[in-house]
């Protein structure tokens, strides 16, 4: 019996798509570099499904069907450079190796050159949905050689989730344009934690709400438009009690978040594309103050601030919250929605952000109710240049911006920052400007660095002697 798809990498991830893949209808041939965790496997979970253990790379290539198909679920960066190193060798013209890990696109991109001289078929691929997706159905955005698409489509459409408008699973271009569209996702998957914990920051220290209070507003919020799988978990998160001491969980968790660095890549990726991503870019660094925990104990003994009472009535700052947080999501959405446009005019991924929006509809940790708009906004306009512009969200704009406008200024009144849903509104504010005060700054740098400038009034390009003016 060979293999129809072969997984290296046998940690959580990697054992669920192996686990999916198999009830789908598929023989897996599975092998992990430690020995033991493909035993675990075969004796537990995977206990008489059709997986056929490996212990060498030699034996798990000798198991897979022509031509073969692996896919690697290995640590992105060194260790998959280490797995394709002594795979690459074993495999022959045709084959396709498929990375489901985060890489780093530009990663995607040398290994990519590296399979074609090889004459290897390769695929950078962005999985999410984190384990559950992995097990049930998550969303798969492939990237790189079509011809290898081709051979794994059926494989990838029946294991990724079935949304609402078909397999959350589509071929979104050529190089790294997977592994980019997977890590925008995670940059927009920053901003909207970052906006929802920004409203549980003013309702808890502003409004002196308890957890399971919060709980009951996210749960209405989520049964409207907004619903969405970060607000749903967010409800449980908040309805979920600590069994050892009876207290809410979530107020025993350190206030430091982490991040694995697709979020950081997704900023630094729009810096170079010379793309806007503010709200991405501010839940960023929204974390990397998080983790000056000791630097923040000292400074809230030294740095005076108002309370953070809110001494206003509750029902109206709730239905205002709510108002910021739509438009600060959406505008999350728009920034790398923006971003993918604009890296694939730049690096020739020639994406439909239509059929993104539909892979996103299901498995993925930013599904949402708004994807469906969304795309067909996209639909109707695909080279629209800012989600805003176009119907529903143009509306919801005038509805909501007075909301957005108070959520921040309240916080600020009160002392609590609000990055994500501030950075959306300015970023906004800034793109319904018919005229900036950018003027000055262009002659600032005339000024000092004879950079040039061009004026309003006549064509050309032009340079002052500032320090002999008059």
């Amino acid at each position: 019996m060979n293999a129809d798809i072969g997984v290296v990498g046998m940690a959580v991830m990697g054992q669920n798509l192996a686990l999916n893949m198999e009830r789908k209808g598929f023989v897996v041939a599975v092998y992990n570099r430690t020995r033991k965790r493909t035993e675990d496997l075969v004796a537990g979970r995977g206990k008489g499904r059709r997986f056929i253990p490996c212990y060498d790379l030699e034996a798990f290539v000798s198991s897979l069907a022509r031509p073969r198909k692996v896919l690697l679920m290995v640590k992105a960066g060194q260790a998959t450079d280490a797995v394709l190193k002594e795979l690459f060798p074993l495999l022959e013209p045709g084959d396709v190796v498929m990375d489901g890990g985060n890489s780093h696109f530009l990663d995607t991109e040398r290994r990519l050159a590296e399979a074609e001289r090889r004459g290897l078929l390769y695929l950078g691929v962005g999985i999410s949905g984190g384990e559950h997706g992995a097990l049930h159905g998550p969303a798969i955005m492939p990237g790189g050689h079509r011809e290898g698409y081709a051979i794994v489509e059926d494989i990838l459409a029946k294991t990724a989730a079935q949304g609402p408008q078909g397999s959350c699973c589509a071929f979104l271009g050529p190089g790294s344009a997977g592994h980019y569209v997977k890590m925008v996702h995670n940059g927009i998957e920053y901003a909207i934690m970052q906006a929802l914990a920004e409203c549980y920051d003013l309702m808890k220290r502003g409004l002196s709400m308890a957890p399971r209070e919060m709980a009951d507003v996210f749960a209405t919020w989520n049964g409207g438009e907004l619903s969405g799988y970060l607000l749903e978990i967010t409800e449980r998160i908040l309805r979920h009690v600590d069994p050892d001491t009876g207290r809410p969980l979530v107020e025993l968790i350190r206030d430091t978040a982490q991040q694995k660095g697709t979020g950081k890549w997704s900023t630094q990726a729009a810096l170079d594309e010379g793309t806007c991503a503010p709200t991405i870019a501010a839940a960023v660094f929204a974390r990397t103050v998080s983790a000056l925990k000791e630097e923040r104990r000292a400074a809230a003994g030294v740095l005076p601030g108002p309370s953070p009472e809110i001494r206003e009535e509750r029902g109206g700052v709730l239905e205002e919250l709510f108002g910021a947080l739509y438009l600060t999501i959406v505008a999350a959405y728009a920034q790398g929605f923006r971003q993918l446009g604009d890296a694939s005019r730049e690096r020739g991924y020639d994406l439909s952000l239509a059929e993104v929006a539909r892979v996103w509809m299901d498995g993925c940790i930013i599904r949402s109710r708004l994807l469906v708009p969304m795309r067909t906004a996209f639909m109707e306009n695909p080279d629209l240049p800012l989600l805003f512009l176009a119907l529903p969200f143009a509306s919801r704009w005038r509805e909501h911006h007075g909301a957005l406008r108070a959520t921040v200024m309240r916080a600020h009144r009160v002392g609590i920052p609000v990055p994500a849903m501030g950075s959306a509104l300015d970023f906004l504010d800034a793109y319904r400007t018919e005229r900036l005060p950018a003027n000055l700054i262009q002659a600032h740098r005339d000024f000092f660095g004879a950079h040039t400038y061009e004026r309003v009034d006549r064509p050309g390009v032009f340079h002052t002697d500032w320090e002999s003016a008059p």
